[in-house]
């Protein structure tokens, strides 16, 4: 050891200039200066003897704070990398039939209305999406293009966020898996309860459960009475029935108490509709 000096209070120098008389198999294994702190070794001492067995000395490094939990809902709501909140006017496009597929949509609120046209080049309404649902998932499936379109029903405030990011996220977080997992569980539900209405259900009780759904009777939380102004084209296309017949069962409805048209243009639906949908 040739020297020995102070740099700083709780600090060592400790220059290294003779190891090779000392001890020539580890001289290749030193830097010429080492600075250990004395908060870690308390004697230069123990430090030399430690060089001689040929350790290595570091400094302590407080463990890096863990990150605290992740938040879905905070996820769902914050811009960040790949992820951008977009509004949308009343009827105006999101995507289009035959454009590329590289982003997965959460409504944060309005409606949004889901089209296909066929090559005849005759439109049917496939699904309308409300606040909290998810839609335009079919690019992590490695769609290259949407297969159908979807429109705001009013105006809409959309998430959209990347596949890259999504893909990411879903493998990351467990919490927002889980939550994806089963949205798209009680949608197939959704599906197959939409099936077997057609299959077995009159078109008036069909039309009557159609109501309800678009006004989100049967969520969590206050439903949506007031429908935004929808077509009986549009009705009939979702019910599978012609629209003399969607008018026939509306004027009844109404008669009935069970709905009422707004000045606004929109739809009320009252709960005694479901009625309708329970009455064998």
């Amino acid at each position: 050891m040739k020297r020995l000096t102070f740099d700083t209070p709780g600090e060592i120098i400790i220059v290294c200039r003779a190891v090779r008389s000392v001890a020539p198999q580890t001289s290749s294994f030193f830097a010429p200066f080492l600075r250990v702190h004395s908060s870690f070794i308390l004697s230069w001492k123990s430090v030399f003897s430690q060089l001689l067995r040929g350790e290595q000395i570091v400094t302590p490094v407080a463990p890096a704070k863990k990150s605290g939990k992740f938040d879905s809902k905070k996820f769902l709501s914050t811009i960040d990398g790949g992820r951008k909140i977009v509004a949308f006017k009343k009827r105006q496009k999101i995507f289009v039939q035959g454009d590329s597929s590289d982003a997965v949509f959460y409504v944060q609120t309005g409606k949004i209305r889901l089209t296909v046209v066929s090559k005849s080049g005759k439109e049917a309404t496939i699904g309308i999406f409300n606040e909290g649902d998810f839609f335009g998932e079919g690019c992590l499936t490695g769609q290259p293009l949407r297969m159908s379109s979807a429109a705001a029903m009013t105006d809409c405030s959309v998430m959209r966020i990347e596949k890259k990011s999504m893909i990411e996220v879903l493998h990351r977080e467990h919490e927002f898996s889980d939550l994806f997992v089963a949205y798209l569980l009680t949608r197939n539900i959704r599906y197959e309860e939409d099936l077997v209405d057609q299959l077995f259900n009159s078109s008036e009780k069909r039309l009557a459960r159609m109501l309800l759904l678009l006004a989100s009777f049967g969520k969590e939380g206050v439903p949506d009475t007031v429908i935004p102004q929808i077509s009986q084209e549009t009705l009939a296309e979702m019910v599978g029935t012609t629209r003399s017949r969607v008018s026939f069962f509306m004027n009844r409805f109404r008669k009935l108490g069970f709905v009422d048209y707004g000045e606004s243009g929109g739809l009320q639906v009252h709960s005694s509709l479901l009625s309708v949908v329970l009455h064998d």
